[in-house]
């Protein structure tokens, strides 16, 4: 995804404090004539409470660095198998995708974790070039649904709904692929032929049943935080950060929503990725570099990273609303 010659290789991003794995270093022997002082005392874990979201007691997690790590945790305190954890949701048990874990998660936060429910099977005619799903995924290689365009052929079949997991296509199995490999797969389907979807739906307690939603509108999008987050990285530890400036939140909700524009996904934790690779860069050609040493998996087009770029340029000098 060259745009130009760089010059320079990416820096690293400041990090905050880690997640603590074991006790801090003791302090140094005092003189032999000094009483010895008590060993200092070890840091806490960050620690989160948890429930599935179709009811359950409450777990407790902690000790994670990542999504997978989280679901794994999860996993175990519900004795369940974590391919069956969908998505979590922040502070509700229903499924909003305003309120779902991406890459913050704030210390106050309780957990809900979605997990797979009742299978069932659409079958439609591709009769625009577009369907009208927007899709997302847990971090896992779990891509569902976030988003049902008002009006869309998807929004007419109303099996269709946010949250559900799309785990085949046309009978191929895509449970584990990645949520832009799904939406690419589903832009590529041919305009008048018929296709078919297995769907899996979230599980839902019986008095939790609610009406069909279209998941979250573009300017509706928030990112879950707290007056301190514990931030989530696909590659490297997890740290405890201050929540994002200002400026910064606009940008990633920006470049959140030039992902749904030109791939048909919506990733909270990669636009927040994508904005830490460009805090420092100086110009677009050192911010390409950074994003395919971080994210070269994706082959973004070189117009998407100049308007990654520009978005990032605008948050900075407050011209973002």
């Amino acid at each position: 995804m060259p745009l130009g010659l760089w010059s320079k290789k990416r820096g690293k991003s400041k990090e905050t404090s880690k997640l603590v794995e074991s006790e801090a270093d003791p302090a140094p022997a005092p003189p032999a004539a000094d009483p010895a002082p008590a060993p200092p005392a070890p840091r806490a874990r960050l620690h989160f409470h948890a429930q599935l979201a179709h009811g359950s007691a409450t777990g407790r997690v902690e000790g994670f660095a990542s999504a997978r790590q989280l679901y794994a945790q999860i996993a175990e305190a519900f004795c369940i198998p974590p391919a069956q954890i969908m998505f979590c949701t922040l502070n509700t048990h229903k499924v909003d995708m305003d309120k779902l874990l991406g890459a913050q998660i704030g210390l106050e936060d309780f957990i809900f974790a979605h997990v797979k429910g009742q299978r069932k099977e659409v079958e439609a005619i591709k009769t625009e070039d577009v369907l009208g799903l927007t899709i997302t995924d847990n971090g896992t290689s779990c891509a569902f649904i976030k988003r049902i365009k008002e009006g869309s052929l998807m929004d007419q079949i109303k099996t269709v709904c946010v949250g559900d997991h799309i785990e085949s296509i046309n009978g191929k199995n895509v449970s584990q692929y990645r949520h832009y490999e799904v939406a690419k797969m589903l832009k590529d389907l041919e305009k008048g032929q018929m296709f078919k979807l297995e769907l899996i739906e979230p599980m839902k307690a019986f008095e939790m049943l609610e009406p069909r939603s279209h998941g979250a509108s573009l300017p509706e999008a928030k990112i879950s935080r707290g007056r301190e987050t514990l931030r989530l990285r696909t590659k490297g530890p997890a740290t405890v950060e201050e929540m994002p400036s200002e400026a910064e939140e606009k940008a990633i909700k920006k470049v959140d929503e030039l992902l749904e524009t030109y791939m048909g996904i919506r990733d909270i934790e990669l636009a927040a990725t994508m904005v830490e690779a460009g805090r420092d860069k100086k110009n677009p050609d050192e911010f390409a570099m950074a994003l395919d040493e971080a994210l070269g998996d994706f082959a973004f087009p070189d117009e998407f990273v100049f308007d990654v770029w520009g978005a990032i340029g605008d948050a900075k000098q407050g011209r973002l609303e």
